[in-house]
């Protein structure tokens, strides 16, 4: 059965504010960095809800929101979020990643050790859900993957926007924490977003961001 249609329509705004409120977000955005050194100040449950609500706000494929957003606040359960966190991650340092991804990491500084799981007031963590069921059927998910993607992006956006900082963690394999936190075997992990205030001491690497011009293309591909 179709949906219900309901009127949908912008405020009407010249070209200049258009840009103007472009340029503006764009200059937010551009000082997001990655944090890796938390404050424990506390954040209220009540703002990490709405800003979950943002990202849920996302599209998805055939509106079926295919993810979990799993918020946890409670010191024991994120210490042993970490400690399964950085039991992977040794394995990963020390044989899991090849050469070249160790390279790649070295100027960030990253290590198997994950204080800031034990340390930011919040854990968020995203699943994404391939296939749900519904009436003893099995009901496939359209675009998961990019659908949760999308999502994603825009609760870092949100959490940006409001002053908060956020770190897009993904120990590798993340299994744990399905384990952990109780989820069904149709929900995979996704992300780990760690969510709060950086530290008076916190610090981020001043690393060169790719040129625009290498990841823009107008129009169709210039004759060679």
């Amino acid at each position: 059965m179709p949906a219900k249609m309901i009127p949908y329509s912008l405020a009407e705004r010249s070209d200049a504010e258009l840009q103007s409120r472009a340029d503006a977000l764009l200059a937010e955005m551009a000082s997001r960095r990655s944090c890796r050194v938390f404050s424990d100040r506390p954040i209220p449950r009540r703002l990490i809800e709405t800003l979950i609500a943002i990202g849920h706000s996302a599209p998805s494929g055939a509106n079926r929101k295919p993810w979990r957003f799993v918020a946890v606040g409670d010191p024991a359960l994120k210490h042993e979020v970490r400690l399964a966190a950085e039991a992977e991650e040794r394995a990963n340092y020390q044989h899991r990643f090849p050469v070249d991804w160790l390279e790649a990491l070295e100027p960030i500084g990253t290590n198997a050790q994950k204080p800031f799981l034990d340390v930011a007031p919040w854990l968020v963590v995203m699943f994404r859900i391939d296939w749900e069921e519904t009436g003893g059927q099995r009901v496939q998910n359209y675009y998961p993957m990019e659908s949760t993607g999308i999502a994603a992006g825009m609760f870092l956006m949100a959490c940006h926007q409001v002053g908060l900082a956020t770190l897009t963690h993904t120990p590798n394999p993340m299994k744990f924490l399905r384990e952990l936190l109780g989820r069904p075997a149709n929900e995979k992990p996704f992300l780990l977003i760690p969510v709060g205030w950086p530290a008076a001491d916190s610090v981020v690497p001043d690393l060169p961001k790719k040129p625009l011009s290498e990841a823009l293309q107008w129009n169709a591909n210039a004759p060679m």
